[in-house]
Protein backbone atom coordinates (compact mmCIF):
# COMPACT_ATOMS: atom_id res chain seq x y z
CA UNK A 1 0.00 0.00 0.00
CA UNK A 2 2.84 2.43 0.81
CA UNK A 3 4.17 2.18 -2.75
CA UNK A 4 0.72 2.89 -4.13
CA UNK A 5 0.41 6.02 -2.00
CA UNK A 6 3.82 7.22 -3.18
CA UNK A 7 2.80 6.54 -6.79
CA UNK A 8 -0.43 8.51 -6.35
CA UNK A 9 1.57 11.39 -4.86
CA UNK A 10 4.00 11.32 -7.77
CA UNK A 11 1.17 11.40 -10.29
CA UNK A 12 -0.49 14.36 -8.56
CA UNK A 13 2.76 16.28 -8.09
CA UNK A 14 2.94 16.55 -11.88
CA UNK A 15 -0.73 17.50 -12.27
CA UNK A 16 -2.94 20.47 -11.54
CA UNK A 17 -4.17 19.01 -8.25
CA UNK A 18 -4.33 21.52 -5.38
CA UNK A 19 -1.72 20.86 -2.67
CA UNK A 20 -0.58 17.51 -4.12
CA UNK A 21 1.78 16.87 -1.18
CA UNK A 22 -0.78 17.67 1.55
CA UNK A 23 -2.10 14.14 2.09
CA UNK A 24 -2.27 10.89 0.14
CA UNK A 25 -5.57 9.14 -0.45
CA UNK A 26 -6.72 6.67 2.20
CA UNK A 27 -7.31 3.70 -0.12
CA UNK A 28 -7.01 2.81 -3.78
CA UNK A 29 -4.83 3.79 -6.71
CA UNK A 30 -5.63 4.96 -10.21
CA UNK A 31 -4.80 1.45 -11.47
CA UNK A 32 -6.69 -0.32 -8.66
CA UNK A 33 -9.53 1.86 -7.31
CA UNK A 34 -10.86 1.06 -3.83
CA UNK A 35 -14.49 0.96 -5.05
CA UNK A 36 -16.70 1.49 -8.08
CA UNK A 37 -19.88 3.57 -8.19
CA UNK A 38 -22.72 3.71 -10.64
CA UNK A 39 -23.88 2.03 -13.77
CA UNK A 40 -22.53 3.37 -17.03
CA UNK A 41 -25.58 4.47 -19.03
CA UNK A 42 -25.93 3.76 -22.73
CA UNK A 43 -25.06 6.51 -25.19
CA UNK A 44 -28.61 6.49 -26.61
CA UNK A 45 -30.16 6.90 -23.12
CA UNK A 46 -27.74 8.79 -20.83
CA UNK A 47 -30.52 9.97 -18.49
CA UNK A 48 -32.97 8.01 -16.31
CA UNK A 49 -36.72 8.05 -16.91
CA UNK A 50 -37.31 10.33 -13.90
CA UNK A 51 -34.74 12.84 -15.18
CA UNK A 52 -36.32 12.87 -18.64
CA UNK A 53 -39.78 13.35 -17.12
CA UNK A 54 -38.65 16.23 -14.92
CA UNK A 55 -36.75 18.06 -17.67
CA UNK A 56 -38.17 21.03 -19.53
CA UNK A 57 -40.05 19.75 -22.57
CA UNK A 58 -38.26 16.38 -22.18
CA UNK A 59 -34.89 17.89 -23.06
CA UNK A 60 -32.30 17.71 -20.26
CA UNK A 61 -28.83 19.16 -20.69
CA UNK A 62 -26.68 17.18 -23.10
CA UNK A 63 -24.94 14.32 -21.32
CA UNK A 64 -22.31 11.77 -22.27
CA UNK A 65 -21.78 8.37 -20.63
CA UNK A 66 -18.39 8.31 -18.92
CA UNK A 67 -16.16 6.46 -16.48
CA UNK A 68 -13.65 8.43 -14.41
CA UNK A 69 -11.21 7.46 -11.67
CA UNK A 70 -10.22 9.89 -8.94
CA UNK A 71 -10.25 10.83 -5.27
CA UNK A 72 -13.58 11.53 -3.58
CA UNK A 73 -13.41 15.01 -1.97
CA UNK A 74 -15.80 17.46 -0.42
CA UNK A 75 -15.77 20.36 -2.86
CA UNK A 76 -16.26 23.04 -0.23
CA UNK A 77 -12.90 22.40 1.48
CA UNK A 78 -11.05 21.33 -1.67
CA UNK A 79 -11.94 24.45 -3.66
CA UNK A 80 -11.60 26.84 -0.71
CA UNK A 81 -8.44 25.62 1.05
CA UNK A 82 -7.14 22.73 -1.08
CA UNK A 83 -7.67 19.98 1.48
CA UNK A 84 -7.99 16.33 0.46
CA UNK A 85 -6.60 12.90 1.28
CA UNK A 86 -6.44 10.88 4.47
CA UNK A 87 -5.59 13.87 6.70
CA UNK A 88 -8.84 15.50 5.61
CA UNK A 89 -11.07 12.39 5.60
CA UNK A 90 -12.96 13.09 8.86
CA UNK A 91 -13.66 16.73 7.98
CA UNK A 92 -14.69 15.77 4.45
CA UNK A 93 -17.11 13.17 5.78
CA UNK A 94 -18.68 15.73 8.13
CA UNK A 95 -19.04 18.27 5.32
CA UNK A 96 -20.73 15.79 2.98
CA UNK A 97 -23.02 14.44 5.72
CA UNK A 98 -24.15 18.02 6.27
CA UNK A 99 -24.94 18.77 2.65
CA UNK A 100 -21.72 20.13 1.16
CA UNK A 101 -21.15 19.18 -2.49
CA UNK A 102 -19.17 16.07 -3.38
CA UNK A 103 -16.43 15.97 -5.98
CA UNK A 104 -13.96 13.74 -7.75
CA UNK A 105 -10.38 14.87 -8.45
CA UNK A 106 -8.75 12.94 -11.28
CA UNK A 107 -5.05 12.19 -11.74
CA UNK A 108 -4.63 15.22 -14.04
CA UNK A 109 -6.23 17.55 -11.47
CA UNK A 110 -9.65 17.66 -13.16
CA UNK A 111 -12.46 18.48 -10.74
CA UNK A 112 -15.93 17.01 -11.23
CA UNK A 113 -19.01 17.50 -9.08
CA UNK A 114 -20.67 14.16 -8.29
CA UNK A 115 -24.47 14.04 -8.10
CA UNK A 116 -26.96 11.19 -7.90
CA UNK A 117 -28.67 11.08 -11.28
CA UNK A 118 -32.26 10.03 -10.61
CA UNK A 119 -33.96 13.46 -10.34
CA UNK A 120 -37.13 12.95 -8.31
CA UNK A 121 -35.70 10.28 -5.95
CA UNK A 122 -32.68 12.54 -5.32
CA UNK A 123 -34.94 15.48 -4.54
CA UNK A 124 -37.06 13.34 -2.22
CA UNK A 125 -34.13 11.81 -0.29
CA UNK A 126 -34.60 8.36 -1.80
CA UNK A 127 -31.04 7.77 -2.99
CA UNK A 128 -27.96 6.50 -1.14
CA UNK A 129 -25.17 7.99 -3.27
CA UNK A 130 -24.23 10.59 -0.65
CA UNK A 131 -23.62 7.78 1.87
CA UNK A 132 -21.39 5.99 -0.66
CA UNK A 133 -19.38 9.21 -0.92
CA UNK A 134 -19.14 9.56 2.88
CA UNK A 135 -17.96 5.95 3.12
CA UNK A 136 -15.39 6.48 0.35
CA UNK A 137 -14.20 9.98 1.29
CA UNK A 138 -10.48 10.35 0.47
CA UNK A 139 -10.44 7.04 -1.44
CA UNK A 140 -9.63 6.70 -5.11
CA UNK A 141 -12.71 5.23 -6.81
CA UNK A 142 -14.03 4.59 -10.31
CA UNK A 143 -17.25 6.46 -11.09
CA UNK A 144 -19.60 5.60 -13.95
CA UNK A 145 -22.27 8.06 -14.98
CA UNK A 146 -23.42 10.84 -17.28
CA UNK A 147 -21.00 13.74 -17.79
CA UNK A 148 -22.26 17.28 -18.33
CA UNK A 149 -20.35 20.49 -18.92
CA UNK A 150 -22.14 23.81 -18.44
CA UNK A 151 -20.23 27.13 -18.48
CA UNK A 152 -17.00 25.39 -17.45
CA UNK A 153 -18.65 23.40 -14.64
CA UNK A 154 -18.20 19.64 -14.97
CA UNK A 155 -20.52 17.17 -13.25
CA UNK A 156 -20.99 13.42 -13.33
CA UNK A 157 -24.50 12.20 -12.55
CA UNK A 158 -24.32 8.71 -11.07
CA UNK A 159 -27.16 6.17 -11.47
CA UNK A 160 -27.87 3.11 -9.39
CA UNK A 161 -28.22 4.32 -5.80
CA UNK A 162 -31.99 4.21 -5.31
CA UNK A 163 -32.89 3.22 -1.75
CA UNK A 164 -34.76 -0.05 -1.53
Amino acid sequence: MGGAVVLAGAVWAASGKLNPDFSAPTKGTFDAPAAEAGVKPSSDAPWSVTTMASSIKGKPVSGKPTSLTGEVVDLSCYLQVGKHGDKHKDCGQKCVRNGQPVGLVTADGGVYMLIDEEHDPRRDGLTAFRQFCVDNMANIVKVNGTLTKVDGQKAVYVQGFLKK
